[in-house]
């Protein structure tokens, strides 16, 4: 109980310095029927979040579709992940350790999954990984996945029956999570965050404060600036820039048609290669609904 009062107390205290942040945007002009919204978010704050926010509700009612990532509502696709998360029969994941490194690794995804890599030692480093940054993020940052402001409003949709579409289809999906890496790599990365777990948790620290005040431009130049060494660093903001530019077409016939509203992490949104500085340039009109 006292937790819970402390966690919103610090919202509280927050929301008083974000009247003015910049999540929430309207997206206009260029031929578009009607205006459509992108919502910012942060996968390790709060639903409840949302009520600091002034005007979201009313957008998210003014539309018609929800726009995201992946929808995760498909469960099918879901399933597909968790299988593409598996090791080829060949890869044996002790091949790429020491023998010390290997029985680090273990102890750490022993105590704080409660398996170790007799049975987990068949998924991919990306996946560990992934996972192992979920319980830093429940332990230290008190990251709920349930009540996740990230999804709420794909949910909501989804029970609504408002049909929610993905930016990514299942194959992308997969290469974003398990191979746009490396495997060399992803291997190094995951004894990384398991050496350095306070690394991890101080960069997820700073980009939520940063999101709290509604400063997105300053979490991308976080993510690329070369003081950060994290699990996602500059290597994966050049594949988001990448990828921004991909989302940016595909967005174009669900702003055409208008009442979009549309969820994404907000570290794909700010900077010279976000999102929002694409569309501009795409011609629309790209306005914080709360400024």
């Amino acid at each position: 109980m006292k937790r819970f009062i402390f966690i919103s107390l610090g919202y509280w205290l927050l929301a008083i310095g974000t009247t003015d942040a910049q999540v929430l945007y309207r997206i206009s002009g260029n031929s578009a029927a009607a205006p459509s919204y992108i919502l910012a978010t942060n996968r390790t704050v709060d639903m409840t979040f949302l009520d600091t926010i002034p005007n979201v509700f009313k957008c998210y009612s003014a539309c018609n579709k929800v726009i995201t990532e992946f929808a995760m509502q498909d469960y099918e696709a879901i399933a597909a992940l968790r299988q593409a998360a598996i090791l080829p029969d060949s890869v044996r994941l002790q091949n790429f350790y020491s023998e010390a490194q290997y029985q680090e690794i273990d102890e750490a995804l022993r105590i704080n999954l409660g398996m170790g890599l007799d049975k987990l030692g068949r998924m991919k480093p990306a996946y560990l990984t992934e996972m192992y940054r979920n319980e830093l993020l429940k332990k230290w940052l008190y990251y709920d996945e349930d009540r996740s402001m990230e999804t709420f409003f794909e949910k909501v949709a989804a029970q609504s029956n408002i049909p929610v579409y993905g930016l990514d289809d299942i194959g992308e999906t997969m290469y974003m999570l398990f191979d746009r890496e490396p495997f060399h790599w992803q291997c190094e990365e995951l004894y990384k965050v398991i050496e350095y777990p306070d690394k991890e948790v101080r960069q997820e620290r700073t980009l939520r404060e940063m999101y709290l005040y509604g400063r997105l431009s300053d979490m991308a130049y976080q993510i690329k600036g070369p003081d950060n060494s994290t699990s996602i660093s500059f290597s994966d903001y050049k594949v988001y820039s990448q990828r921004n530019k991909v989302w940016a077409k595909r967005l174009t016939p669900y702003l055409r048609e208008g009442k979009a509203f549309i969820t994404l992490n907000a570290i794909y949104l700010g900077g010279e290669d976000g999102l929002l500085a694409l569309l501009k340039a795409a011609g629309y009109r790209v306005k914080s609904v709360n400024r």
